[in-house]
């Protein structure tokens, strides 16, 4: 079986960006927190070291020897973050500069997952009162836009990834969406209506992917919402996970891998009963978001987002093995679009990453390779 396999790419790790610039100053990127992380147990790894060092992304120089290293090791697609708000873009240039300019983009395919989160300033994180930079609700005419770009300009890309010939796009937060357009009905029309204006364009259709997290609460409602049955009454294709700790309780400080794993294998069994749209599994390589707390602040693992747990155990072994498991059960369920995404390429300040560090070098990479040889280009 032929699976494809799409690592979530997080483009905040390039200089220059016009919002970054007025929040940190000019020469900021995402490089600084993980340069400044610290232990903050014993044996905690931190912090990590990248074996290509701070590179910067938008050079598409930077890019090719990103897409070498994933074509290298079967990975297919990068599925970028894709972040725009009411007032514009924001961390576009890995893609718009670096991707799309590298001279050797043919040999992996890309895709876009609206990020449409609020964005808050958690680089590095007070421990109370973060300030929202850019709210994830947006108005009708910003998602207008929105279509007419990725129309125009991305989905004519000879290099988009597309499912039985329609582009692919996913859209990260349920609840957002919804408020976006004041209710669930007129989420509804907006994504039939993109959808339209998809085949208006010349493809047979619009591949809408939906990831599936928490309990969405519709406008005007007290009441959570199931995210698939969601996704199902909003008109999505398919829905996937984009990383396990969504579907994961973290109980104590340190919290083993494989009971992370083991928790996330128990969603896809209850998602692939209780959901009728194709669900693209998952492999996580880890999850450590102390690179966000400010190293002057106490952290005891038992706070919010980023002051949380911490996952240990995840090893290279750890993630082989979980690749195994997933490719088995892909294999035994014969799906019409095999298809596996993985978080992340390059989450450094989440620990979830598969580019290459210091400790660790190419072992996620080869892992890959190892399990997906069929993939190698």
């Amino acid at each position: 079986m032929k699976i494809d396999i799409g690592c979530y790419y997080f483009p905040n790790y390039h200089t220059g960006d016009s919002r970054n610039k007025i929040v940190h100053g000019s020469n900021w990127s995402e490089w600084e927190p993980v340069r400044k992380a610290i232990p903050r147990f014993p044996g905690h790894v931190q912090p990590r070291v990248p074996l290509w060092g701070e590179t910067d992304e938008k050079d598409p120089a930077v890019m090719a020897q990103k897409i070498d290293a994933a074509a290298d090791a079967g990975v297919n697609v990068f599925i970028f973050d894709w972040y725009y708000y009411d007032d514009g873009p924001f961390l576009e240039q890995a893609l718009e500069k670096g991707f799309l300019g590298a001279p050797n983009r043919s040999r992996i395919k890309f895709c876009n997952m609206w990020a449409n989160h609020d964005w808050y300033d958690i680089h590095p994180a007070p421990l109370t009162n973060r300030k929202l930079l850019y709210p994830g609700k947006v108005t009708r005419a910003t998602f207008e836009k929105i279509v007419d770009i990725h129309i125009r300009r991305y989905f004519s890309q000879p290099e988009y990834y597309t499912i039985d010939g329609a582009p692919y796009f996913s859209i990260y937060e349920l609840s957002l969406l919804a408020a976006s357009f004041g209710s669930a009905d007129e989420t509804r029309r907006a994504l039939a209506e993109f959808r339209t204006e998809v085949k208006n364009a010349g493809f047979p259709d619009l591949h809408l992917n939906a990831i599936i997290w928490g309990e969405p609460i519709l406008p005007g409602e007290n009441t959570p919402q199931d995210a698939a049955k969601l996704a199902v009454d909003l008109g999505f294709d398919s829905v996937a996970s984009y990383v396990w700790k969504h579907h994961y309780y973290c109980a104590a400080p340190q919290n083993p891998y494989t009971e992370m794993r083991d928790a996330y294998f128990s969603f896809w069994d209850k998602t692939m009963a209780n959901c009728p749209l194709e669900y693209f599994p998952n492999a996580t390589v880890g999850w450590d978001t102390t690179p966000r707390t400010m190293p002057v602040q106490p952290w005891d693992g038992t706070g919010a987002y980023p002051y949380a747990s911490v996952v240990v155990g995840d090893t290279p072994a750890e993630f082989a093995k979980a690749l195994q498991m997933i490719r088995s059960r892909l294999e035994k369920q014969n799906p019409k679009h095999p298809f596996i995404s993985i978080n992340s390429w390059n989450e450094w300040t989440e620990g979830s990453y598969i580019e290459p560090d210091t400790r660790n070098g190419y072992a996620y990479l080869d892992a890959i390779r190892q399990e997906f040889p069929e993939n190698v280009q």
